[in-house]
């Protein structure tokens, strides 16, 4: 009885075995003519054999089932995810296929990616960015991208759990980069280490270099901690800060940020002192001193933000902000004039007075039209600027300044 018991299952594993590579040939043959879905069918037939499946046989089917959900790059993103908890159940045999499946992955993944990117569909591309970080995880700056779109979206906790993952792997996004002048537009061009050694070999470019990018740490540093002030979690924010500034003391863009979060926060006093330090550390960032003046404005020290706007026009001649604040800072100067004027009575010393208050008024205009008249130099599309400038004309009756300024704005407006 017991050998005939021992035949019997026997027969019985046998069975089992030929069912199995039966059900496994039949997705193998399924998948090579693009029937995906019978694929699918023949696996979860299989699956119900599992348990007595050997090992070559289970890393098979984890390796069919990651290409039958995968389909080519037509799976779903949820196919793309259960694709991938597939194949990271090969074991042993099929590593090599399994290798060559998840770049061809990558590589359709980034391409799908890059279209959502170029669609402004930020929320898909980043499920993308993700799924070839997935795939090929020596890739992280796909990681970075993956985060990064996802604030676009405001999917902040989405985010935050990649930035947190990016931190953990110690990511800072420096690369090596090669890049060559092109001998035909005198522009430096940043290549792949190959193409820039033939484009050089070829004469096409010269001054060939390389060098290392800027790390991203800040801005991921910065990004966590905003997500955490968004959440309402300022204590995290305020942590995440702090120990990125005690690992990089010297980072000025760290302090920056720590500064811009006690200003979301509303702690103004703490970020004005955040940003004096800074500019200590950095004088001649003309930003760091735009933004004292915007921090000594709203706190009524007007004298202090002319200073600061003044030396951010000192040192970037060019920052059109800080022409338009200090022009709106002077002309805030007219309505205690206007509140006064409104308040005089009809006598002959209220009339003199009035007269001295109209002529102070118009000064305050002749000393905001230089600042107008430069921003409007620096970008002649700037419709408040000039505005301002036309409304400025008008009081004070420069008929002629008034109608060049009105023709100015009419095109403006009309898109010219």
């Amino acid at each position: 009885m017991k050998k005939q018991l021992i035949i019997a299952l026997a027969f019985s594993i046998s069975a089992f075995s030929f069912a199995q590579k039966k059900e496994l040939k039949s997705a193998e043959k399924a998948i090579k003519g693009n029937n995906f879905a019978e694929a699918k069918a023949s696996l979860n037939q299989a699956k119900a054999l599992m348990a007595s499946m050997d090992e070559k046989n289970k890393a098979k089917y984890y390796y069919l089932l990651g290409q039958a959900l995968y389909a080519n790059g037509a799976g779903t993103n949820q196919d793309i995810d259960k694709a991938l908890e597939s194949l990271e159940n090969v074991k042993g045999a099929y590593v090599a296929e399994v290798t060559e499946l998840k770049q061809t992955m990558t590589n359709g993944i980034l391409t799908k990616g890059n279209k959502a990117y170029e669609d402004k569909d930020f929320s898909s591309a980043s499920k993308y960015f993700e799924h070839a970080y997935r795939t090929s995880t020596q890739d992280t700056l796909f990681l970075y991208y993956a985060a990064a779109t996802a604030v676009n979206v405001q999917e902040f906790d989405r985010a935050l759990k990649l930035y947190e993952e990016l931190k953990q792997l110690g990511y800072t996004g420096i690369q090596k980069e090669y890049f060559a002048t092109s001998v035909e537009t005198g522009e430096e061009e940043v290549l792949d280490k190959n193409t820039r050694d033939l484009y050089v070999k070829a004469k096409s470019h010269i001054k060939p270099g390389e060098r290392l990018t800027e790390s991203k740490k800040a801005e991921i540093v910065k990004n966590v901690a905003l997500i955490y002030v968004s959440n309402g979690d300022n204590e995290k924010a305020l942590a995440a800060m702090k120990d990125a500034r005690a690992e990089s003391p010297d980072d000025i863009n760290l302090l920056l940020s720590e500064a811009n979060v006690h200003f979301k926060m509303g702690n103004k006093d703490e970020f004005k002192r955040l940003l004096e330090l800074a500019t200590k550390k950095d004088p001649n960032n003309a930003e760091l001193q735009y933004n004292l003046g915007v921090i000594a404005s709203e706190s009524d020290d007007i004298e202090g933000a002319k200073k600061y706007y003044d030396k951010a026009i000192e040192l970037d001649p060019s920052y059109i902000n800080a022409y338009i604040n200090m022009a709106a800072l002077i002309l805030n100067g007219e309505q205690a004039l206007i509140e006064e004027m409104n308040g005089l009575g009809s006598s002959k010393k209220d009339d003199l007075r009035y007269d001295e208050l109209r002529e102070q008024r118009q000064n305050i205009y002749r000393s905001a039209i230089p600042y107008l008249d430069k921003a409007l130099d620096i970008n002649s599309k700037n419709i408040n600027a000039a505005k301002t400038l036309m409304n400025i004309y008008s009081v004070l009756g420069e008929t002629d300044k008034f109608k060049v300024i009105k023709e100015k704005v009419d095109a403006i407006e009309a898109g010219n």
